[in-house]
Protein backbone atom coordinates (compact mmCIF):
# COMPACT_ATOMS: atom_id res chain seq x y z
CA UNK A 1 0.00 0.00 0.00
CA UNK A 2 1.46 3.17 -1.12
CA UNK A 3 1.57 6.66 1.03
CA UNK A 4 1.74 10.40 -0.38
CA UNK A 5 4.32 12.57 0.90
CA UNK A 6 4.10 16.88 0.77
CA UNK A 7 6.09 18.87 1.61
CA UNK A 8 4.27 22.11 2.15
CA UNK A 9 5.03 25.96 1.60
CA UNK A 10 5.53 25.06 -2.52
CA UNK A 11 3.11 26.93 -5.00
CA UNK A 12 1.75 25.75 -7.66
CA UNK A 13 2.76 27.22 -11.07
CA UNK A 14 2.35 26.15 -14.83
CA UNK A 15 -0.15 24.38 -16.77
CA UNK A 16 -1.50 21.24 -16.56
CA UNK A 17 -3.73 19.17 -19.13
CA UNK A 18 -7.33 18.04 -17.26
CA UNK A 19 -7.87 14.44 -18.11
CA UNK A 20 -11.37 13.06 -18.98
CA UNK A 21 -14.15 12.66 -16.20
CA UNK A 22 -14.47 9.50 -14.67
CA UNK A 23 -18.39 10.46 -13.85
CA UNK A 24 -18.97 10.95 -17.23
CA UNK A 25 -16.79 7.83 -18.50
CA UNK A 26 -18.70 5.28 -16.17
CA UNK A 27 -22.22 5.61 -17.68
CA UNK A 28 -20.80 5.86 -21.14
CA UNK A 29 -19.20 2.63 -21.17
CA UNK A 30 -22.34 1.01 -19.22
CA UNK A 31 -24.22 2.79 -22.75
CA UNK A 32 -22.15 0.32 -24.90
CA UNK A 33 -24.31 -2.45 -24.08
CA UNK A 34 -27.38 -0.45 -26.08
CA UNK A 35 -25.30 -0.79 -28.96
CA UNK A 36 -24.18 -4.06 -30.82
CA UNK A 37 -20.33 -3.66 -32.44
CA UNK A 38 -17.36 -1.16 -31.78
CA UNK A 39 -17.72 1.42 -29.62
CA UNK A 40 -14.69 3.85 -29.15
CA UNK A 41 -14.41 5.76 -26.29
CA UNK A 42 -11.75 8.81 -26.50
CA UNK A 43 -10.26 10.93 -23.48
CA UNK A 44 -10.90 7.99 -21.21
CA UNK A 45 -9.57 8.54 -17.82
CA UNK A 46 -7.45 5.85 -16.59
CA UNK A 47 -8.72 5.10 -13.23
CA UNK A 48 -9.56 2.43 -10.97
CA UNK A 49 -13.19 2.66 -11.67
CA UNK A 50 -13.09 2.57 -15.06
CA UNK A 51 -11.01 -0.37 -15.18
CA UNK A 52 -13.58 -1.85 -12.65
CA UNK A 53 -16.22 -0.76 -15.00
CA UNK A 54 -14.90 -2.28 -17.75
CA UNK A 55 -14.19 -5.65 -15.98
CA UNK A 56 -17.61 -6.11 -15.65
CA UNK A 57 -18.37 -5.48 -19.48
CA UNK A 58 -16.10 -7.89 -20.54
CA UNK A 59 -17.77 -10.92 -18.06
CA UNK A 60 -21.00 -9.87 -19.21
CA UNK A 61 -19.75 -10.75 -22.86
CA UNK A 62 -18.02 -7.79 -24.69
CA UNK A 63 -14.28 -7.47 -25.83
CA UNK A 64 -12.60 -4.41 -24.38
CA UNK A 65 -9.57 -2.92 -26.04
CA UNK A 66 -7.60 -0.98 -23.78
CA UNK A 67 -5.22 1.65 -25.46
CA UNK A 68 -5.27 4.45 -23.01
CA UNK A 69 -7.24 7.45 -23.33
CA UNK A 70 -8.61 4.95 -26.05
CA UNK A 71 -10.96 2.39 -25.41
CA UNK A 72 -12.29 0.26 -27.64
CA UNK A 73 -16.19 -2.36 -26.13
CA UNK A 74 -17.19 -4.47 -28.74
CA UNK A 75 -21.16 -5.32 -27.31
CA UNK A 76 -21.82 -7.77 -30.40
CA UNK A 77 -22.17 -10.79 -28.38
CA UNK A 78 -23.28 -10.34 -24.71
CA UNK A 79 -24.14 -13.52 -22.77
CA UNK A 80 -23.89 -13.14 -19.37
CA UNK A 81 -26.16 -10.16 -18.05
CA UNK A 82 -24.89 -10.70 -14.29
CA UNK A 83 -23.12 -7.88 -12.10
CA UNK A 84 -21.77 -10.08 -9.92
CA UNK A 85 -20.70 -8.60 -5.69
CA UNK A 86 -17.54 -8.65 -6.18
CA UNK A 87 -17.24 -5.94 -8.69
CA UNK A 88 -20.36 -4.08 -7.46
CA UNK A 89 -19.20 -3.72 -4.07
CA UNK A 90 -16.03 -1.65 -4.87
CA UNK A 91 -18.01 0.91 -7.39
CA UNK A 92 -21.15 1.78 -6.88
CA UNK A 93 -21.56 2.78 -10.36
CA UNK A 94 -21.93 -0.63 -11.35
CA UNK A 95 -26.04 -0.34 -11.23
CA UNK A 96 -25.58 1.54 -14.45
CA UNK A 97 -25.47 -1.55 -16.29
CA UNK A 98 -29.02 -2.18 -15.28
CA UNK A 99 -30.93 -0.29 -17.34
CA UNK A 100 -29.37 -1.09 -20.84
CA UNK A 101 -28.99 -4.99 -19.99
CA UNK A 102 -32.75 -5.15 -19.42
CA UNK A 103 -33.74 -2.76 -22.90
CA UNK A 104 -31.36 -5.12 -24.63
CA UNK A 105 -31.41 -8.32 -23.09
CA UNK A 106 -35.07 -8.27 -21.29
CA UNK A 107 -32.91 -9.55 -18.10
CA UNK A 108 -30.60 -8.38 -15.83
CA UNK A 109 -29.16 -9.33 -12.67
CA UNK A 110 -27.31 -7.20 -10.50
CA UNK A 111 -25.44 -7.27 -7.35
CA UNK A 112 -27.09 -5.02 -4.45
CA UNK A 113 -24.39 -2.14 -3.60
CA UNK A 114 -23.19 -2.10 -0.25
CA UNK A 115 -23.18 1.20 2.02
CA UNK A 116 -21.37 4.07 1.34
CA UNK A 117 -18.69 6.18 3.09
CA UNK A 118 -20.28 9.17 2.69
CA UNK A 119 -23.95 8.49 3.35
CA UNK A 120 -26.60 6.07 1.66
CA UNK A 121 -27.26 6.17 -1.96
CA UNK A 122 -30.05 3.74 -2.34
CA UNK A 123 -31.01 2.15 -5.51
CA UNK A 124 -34.89 2.36 -4.80
CA UNK A 125 -35.59 5.47 -7.47
CA UNK A 126 -33.50 3.22 -10.05
CA UNK A 127 -35.73 0.27 -9.26
CA UNK A 128 -39.32 2.34 -8.80
CA UNK A 129 -38.45 4.21 -12.45
CA UNK A 130 -38.23 -0.11 -14.19
CA UNK A 131 -41.01 -0.79 -12.57
CA UNK A 132 -42.96 2.08 -14.01
CA UNK A 133 -41.63 1.04 -16.90
CA UNK A 134 -43.35 -2.17 -16.80
CA UNK A 135 -40.46 -4.58 -15.21
CA UNK A 136 -40.54 -7.06 -12.94
CA UNK A 137 -38.51 -7.06 -9.66
CA UNK A 138 -37.36 -9.58 -7.62
CA UNK A 139 -34.51 -9.33 -4.73
CA UNK A 140 -33.30 -12.50 -3.55
CA UNK A 141 -30.08 -13.32 -1.84
CA UNK A 142 -28.58 -9.82 -1.85
CA UNK A 143 -29.48 -9.37 -5.91
CA UNK A 144 -31.95 -7.43 -7.58
CA UNK A 145 -33.49 -9.22 -10.52
CA UNK A 146 -35.17 -6.81 -13.19
CA UNK A 147 -37.08 -8.86 -16.23
CA UNK A 148 -39.30 -7.53 -19.07
CA UNK A 149 -40.15 -8.74 -22.43
CA UNK A 150 -39.63 -4.75 -23.85
CA UNK A 151 -40.13 -1.80 -21.32
CA UNK A 152 -42.35 0.83 -21.90
CA UNK A 153 -42.49 4.32 -22.09
CA UNK A 154 -43.28 6.04 -18.55
CA UNK A 155 -43.49 9.49 -16.78
CA UNK A 156 -40.96 8.90 -14.07
CA UNK A 157 -40.89 11.41 -11.19
CA UNK A 158 -38.22 11.39 -9.20
CA UNK A 159 -38.79 12.89 -5.37
CA UNK A 160 -35.26 13.50 -5.17
CA UNK A 161 -32.79 15.00 -8.37
CA UNK A 162 -30.49 11.45 -8.90
CA UNK A 163 -28.00 11.44 -11.57
CA UNK A 164 -27.95 8.03 -11.33
CA UNK A 165 -31.14 7.17 -11.47
CA UNK A 166 -31.71 9.63 -14.51
CA UNK A 167 -28.62 7.90 -16.62
CA UNK A 168 -30.13 4.49 -15.75
CA UNK A 169 -33.65 5.59 -17.07
CA UNK A 170 -32.19 7.78 -20.02
CA UNK A 171 -30.63 4.36 -21.11
CA UNK A 172 -33.65 2.20 -20.61
CA UNK A 173 -36.11 4.48 -22.10
CA UNK A 174 -33.89 4.56 -25.11
CA UNK A 175 -34.59 0.77 -26.74
CA UNK A 176 -38.45 1.03 -25.44
CA UNK A 177 -41.90 1.06 -26.53
CA UNK A 178 -43.14 4.74 -26.58
CA UNK A 179 -42.18 7.95 -24.78
CA UNK A 180 -40.65 8.24 -21.58
CA UNK A 181 -40.70 11.64 -19.22
CA UNK A 182 -38.36 11.94 -16.68
CA UNK A 183 -39.37 15.18 -14.01
CA UNK A 184 -37.06 16.82 -11.67
CA UNK A 185 -34.04 15.17 -13.51
CA UNK A 186 -30.66 15.51 -12.62
CA UNK A 187 -29.00 18.40 -14.54
CA UNK A 188 -25.23 17.15 -14.41
CA UNK A 189 -22.72 17.89 -17.38
CA UNK A 190 -22.30 14.44 -17.16
CA UNK A 191 -26.04 14.30 -18.27
CA UNK A 192 -25.58 15.87 -20.84
CA UNK A 193 -22.87 14.09 -22.80
CA UNK A 194 -24.91 10.64 -22.15
CA UNK A 195 -27.58 12.25 -24.18
CA UNK A 196 -25.11 13.49 -26.99
CA UNK A 197 -23.65 9.47 -27.27
CA UNK A 198 -27.02 8.02 -27.30
CA UNK A 199 -28.11 10.72 -29.79
CA UNK A 200 -25.14 9.81 -31.70
CA UNK A 201 -26.02 6.24 -31.31
CA UNK A 202 -29.70 6.97 -32.76
CA UNK A 203 -31.52 7.76 -29.90
CA UNK A 204 -34.40 10.22 -29.79
CA UNK A 205 -33.25 12.09 -26.00
CA UNK A 206 -34.29 16.06 -25.47
CA UNK A 207 -34.09 18.23 -23.13
CA UNK A 208 -30.58 16.88 -21.13
CA UNK A 209 -29.23 19.73 -18.73
CA UNK A 210 -32.99 21.01 -17.60
CA UNK A 211 -35.08 19.24 -15.23
CA UNK A 212 -37.16 17.47 -17.53
CA UNK A 213 -36.20 15.08 -20.37
CA UNK A 214 -37.86 13.07 -22.98
CA UNK A 215 -36.89 9.77 -24.08
CA UNK A 216 -38.82 8.41 -27.57
CA UNK A 217 -37.71 4.85 -27.71
CA UNK A 218 -36.44 3.14 -31.01
CA UNK A 219 -36.01 -0.64 -32.15
CA UNK A 220 -31.94 -0.62 -31.89
CA UNK A 221 -28.91 1.77 -31.40
CA UNK A 222 -25.72 1.63 -33.47
CA UNK A 223 -21.95 1.53 -31.96
CA UNK A 224 -20.27 4.68 -32.50
CA UNK A 225 -17.05 6.88 -31.63
CA UNK A 226 -17.58 9.38 -28.97
CA UNK A 227 -15.05 11.68 -26.95
CA UNK A 228 -15.57 11.77 -22.70
CA UNK A 229 -15.82 15.15 -21.51
CA UNK A 230 -13.40 17.06 -19.34
CA UNK A 231 -13.18 16.17 -15.69
CA UNK A 232 -15.67 19.40 -13.83
CA UNK A 233 -13.88 17.53 -10.43
CA UNK A 234 -10.16 17.67 -11.43
CA UNK A 235 -10.39 20.79 -13.11
CA UNK A 236 -11.75 22.22 -9.90
CA UNK A 237 -9.35 20.79 -7.67
CA UNK A 238 -6.56 22.20 -9.69
CA UNK A 239 -8.13 25.32 -9.41
CA UNK A 240 -8.09 25.69 -5.62
CA UNK A 241 -3.94 24.06 -5.77
CA UNK A 242 -3.35 26.85 -7.75
CA UNK A 243 -5.28 29.58 -5.15
CA UNK A 244 -3.10 28.74 -2.33
CA UNK A 245 0.00 30.19 -1.49
CA UNK A 246 -0.15 32.81 -4.55
CA UNK A 247 0.04 30.23 -7.15
CA UNK A 248 -0.68 30.37 -10.81
CA UNK A 249 -2.01 27.60 -13.49
CA UNK A 250 -3.68 27.32 -16.79
CA UNK A 251 -5.83 24.42 -17.23
CA UNK A 252 -6.08 22.78 -20.29
CA UNK A 253 -8.50 21.22 -21.88
CA UNK A 254 -11.41 22.02 -19.76
CA UNK A 255 -15.18 23.34 -20.05
CA UNK A 256 -15.60 26.85 -18.36
CA UNK A 257 -19.39 26.17 -18.56
CA UNK A 258 -19.18 23.61 -16.38
CA UNK A 259 -17.84 24.91 -13.49
CA UNK A 260 -19.68 28.22 -13.81
CA UNK A 261 -20.62 27.55 -9.43
CA UNK A 262 -16.81 26.84 -8.66
CA UNK A 263 -15.29 30.16 -10.74
CA UNK A 264 -17.96 32.42 -9.02
CA UNK A 265 -17.30 31.33 -5.70
CA UNK A 266 -13.51 31.18 -6.17
CA UNK A 267 -13.95 34.18 -7.23
CA UNK A 268 -15.79 35.97 -4.20
CA UNK A 269 -12.85 34.63 -2.60
CA UNK A 270 -10.71 36.91 -4.03
CA UNK A 271 -9.28 34.24 -6.95
CA UNK A 272 -8.53 35.87 -10.24
CA UNK A 273 -9.93 33.99 -13.33
CA UNK A 274 -9.51 34.39 -16.72
CA UNK A 275 -11.72 31.59 -19.06
CA UNK A 276 -11.24 31.27 -22.08
CA UNK A 277 -13.04 28.66 -24.75
CA UNK A 278 -10.71 25.31 -23.30
CA UNK A 279 -8.50 26.82 -20.60
CA UNK A 280 -8.67 28.15 -17.47
CA UNK A 281 -5.98 30.31 -15.84
CA UNK A 282 -6.16 31.10 -12.27
CA UNK A 283 -4.21 33.44 -10.00
CA UNK A 284 -4.16 32.99 -6.35
CA UNK A 285 -4.74 36.39 -4.14
CA UNK A 286 -2.46 37.75 -1.78
CA UNK A 287 -4.87 37.81 0.76
CA UNK A 288 -7.72 35.36 0.45
CA UNK A 289 -11.41 36.35 1.58
CA UNK A 290 -13.74 34.12 3.98
CA UNK A 291 -17.23 32.80 2.07
CA UNK A 292 -20.26 30.74 2.71
CA UNK A 293 -21.09 28.04 0.72
CA UNK A 294 -23.84 25.66 0.68
CA UNK A 295 -23.86 22.21 -1.90
CA UNK A 296 -26.70 21.78 -4.25
CA UNK A 297 -27.43 19.78 -7.13
CA UNK A 298 -25.92 20.82 -10.25
CA UNK A 299 -26.01 23.55 -11.42
CA UNK A 300 -25.50 24.60 -8.24
CA UNK A 301 -22.08 23.93 -5.55
CA UNK A 302 -20.84 20.58 -6.17
CA UNK A 303 -20.65 18.45 -2.90
CA UNK A 304 -17.73 16.77 -4.71
CA UNK A 305 -15.79 19.75 -4.40
CA UNK A 306 -16.79 20.75 -0.47
CA UNK A 307 -13.47 19.38 0.95
CA UNK A 308 -11.41 21.32 -1.40
CA UNK A 309 -13.05 24.48 -0.21
CA UNK A 310 -12.30 23.56 3.08
CA UNK A 311 -8.72 23.70 2.50
CA UNK A 312 -8.92 27.36 0.79
CA UNK A 313 -11.73 28.18 3.46
CA UNK A 314 -8.57 27.15 6.14
CA UNK A 315 -6.39 29.91 4.45
CA UNK A 316 -8.88 32.72 4.37
CA UNK A 317 -8.76 35.67 6.85
CA UNK A 318 -11.63 35.24 8.42
CA UNK A 319 -14.60 32.87 9.18
CA UNK A 320 -16.07 30.60 6.50
CA UNK A 321 -19.01 28.44 6.21
CA UNK A 322 -19.65 25.22 4.09
CA UNK A 323 -22.55 23.53 4.76
CA UNK A 324 -23.46 19.94 3.40
CA UNK A 325 -27.00 19.62 1.91
CA UNK A 326 -26.50 16.84 -0.07
CA UNK A 327 -24.93 13.45 1.83
CA UNK A 328 -25.16 13.24 5.65
CA UNK A 329 -21.53 11.90 6.49
CA UNK A 330 -18.78 13.82 4.27
CA UNK A 331 -17.41 15.68 7.01
CA UNK A 332 -14.98 13.02 7.93
CA UNK A 333 -11.70 14.77 6.34
CA UNK A 334 -12.84 17.16 9.64
CA UNK A 335 -10.57 15.53 11.96
CA UNK A 336 -7.91 14.68 9.89
CA UNK A 337 -7.42 19.04 9.56
CA UNK A 338 -7.77 19.30 13.06
CA UNK A 339 -5.14 16.89 13.27
CA UNK A 340 -2.89 19.25 11.22
CA UNK A 341 -4.20 22.17 13.47
CA UNK A 342 -7.33 23.41 11.45
CA UNK A 343 -10.34 25.05 13.80
CA UNK A 344 -13.01 23.44 12.67
CA UNK A 345 -16.31 23.73 14.51
CA UNK A 346 -19.43 21.45 12.83
CA UNK A 347 -22.73 22.34 13.88
CA UNK A 348 -25.07 19.49 12.38
CA UNK A 349 -24.31 19.71 8.62
CA UNK A 350 -22.67 23.34 8.59
CA UNK A 351 -18.67 23.50 9.16
CA UNK A 352 -17.80 26.60 10.71
CA UNK A 353 -14.20 27.21 9.57
CA UNK A 354 -11.53 30.29 11.15
CA UNK A 355 -8.26 31.39 8.97
CA UNK A 356 -5.87 31.40 8.68
CA UNK A 357 -4.75 28.74 10.31
CA UNK A 358 -1.61 27.07 10.67
CA UNK A 359 -1.49 23.45 9.72
CA UNK A 360 1.38 21.65 10.77
CA UNK A 361 2.18 18.43 8.46
CA UNK A 362 1.52 15.28 9.82
CA UNK A 363 0.00 11.64 9.41
CA UNK A 364 -3.11 11.71 8.27
CA UNK A 365 -5.74 8.98 7.10
CA UNK A 366 -8.01 9.52 3.60
CA UNK A 367 -11.43 8.18 4.18
CA UNK A 368 -12.73 8.95 0.10
CA UNK A 369 -11.70 10.27 -3.06
CA UNK A 370 -12.41 14.19 -2.47
CA UNK A 371 -11.36 13.64 1.39
CA UNK A 372 -7.98 12.68 -0.10
CA UNK A 373 -7.36 15.51 -2.44
CA UNK A 374 -8.46 18.03 0.59
CA UNK A 375 -5.94 16.21 2.61
CA UNK A 376 -3.31 16.85 -0.11
CA UNK A 377 -3.86 20.59 -0.98
CA UNK A 378 -3.87 21.10 2.79
CA UNK A 379 -0.17 19.67 3.01
CA UNK A 380 0.90 21.88 0.77
CA UNK A 381 0.21 24.86 2.51
CA UNK A 382 0.91 23.05 5.86
CA UNK A 383 4.54 23.55 7.54
CA UNK A 384 6.53 20.61 7.54
CA UNK A 385 5.96 16.80 5.85
CA UNK A 386 2.41 15.42 5.86
CA UNK A 387 1.73 11.81 4.91
CA UNK A 388 -1.66 10.90 3.02
CA UNK A 389 -2.14 7.18 3.79
CA UNK A 390 -5.16 4.95 1.55
CA UNK A 391 -4.49 6.80 -1.53
CA UNK A 392 -5.99 4.24 -2.83
CA UNK A 393 -8.91 6.42 -2.86
CA UNK A 394 -7.27 8.86 -4.96
CA UNK A 395 -6.57 6.17 -8.00
CA UNK A 396 -10.73 5.33 -8.32
CA UNK A 397 -10.85 9.76 -9.56
CA UNK A 398 -7.94 11.43 -9.92
CA UNK A 399 -5.86 10.65 -12.96
CA UNK A 400 -1.38 10.91 -12.29
CA UNK A 401 -2.71 13.36 -9.15
CA UNK A 402 1.18 13.32 -8.56
CA UNK A 403 3.01 13.25 -11.76
CA UNK A 404 0.51 16.67 -12.39
CA UNK A 405 1.37 18.25 -9.27
CA UNK A 406 4.93 17.61 -9.22
CA UNK A 407 4.97 19.02 -12.76
CA UNK A 408 3.40 22.21 -11.38
CA UNK A 409 6.39 22.76 -8.68
CA UNK A 410 4.91 20.54 -5.75
CA UNK A 411 7.16 19.00 -3.46
CA UNK A 412 4.96 15.84 -3.73
CA UNK A 413 6.00 12.03 -4.00
CA UNK A 414 4.25 8.91 -3.82
CA UNK A 415 6.06 6.07 -2.00
CA UNK A 416 5.31 2.68 -0.51
CA UNK A 417 3.97 2.59 2.87
CA UNK A 418 5.31 0.93 5.74
CA UNK A 419 2.37 0.86 7.70
CA UNK A 420 0.04 -0.99 5.29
Amino acid sequence: MDKIVIEGGSSLRGKVLISGAKNAALPLICATILAPGKNILTNVPRLGDVRTVLKLLAIIGAEVDLEWPRVVVDTSELDNPVAPYELVKTMRAAILVLGPLVARYGHAKVSLPGGCAIGARPINLHLKALEAMGATIEIKRGYVEVTCDRLRGARIDFPVATVGGTENVMMAASLALGVTHIHNAAREPEIEDLANMLNAMGAKVEGAGTSTIVITGVDSLHAVEHRVIPDRIEAGTFMIGAALNQGEVELQGVNPSHLTSVIDHLRRAGVTIETRTDSILVRGPSKITPFEIVTEPHPGFPTDMQAQFMVLALAAHGKSIITESIFENRFMHVPELVRMGAQIDVQSRAAHLLGPAFLEGTTVMATDLRASASLILAGLIAEGTTQVLRVYHLDRGYENIVDKLQGLGARISRVPSELF
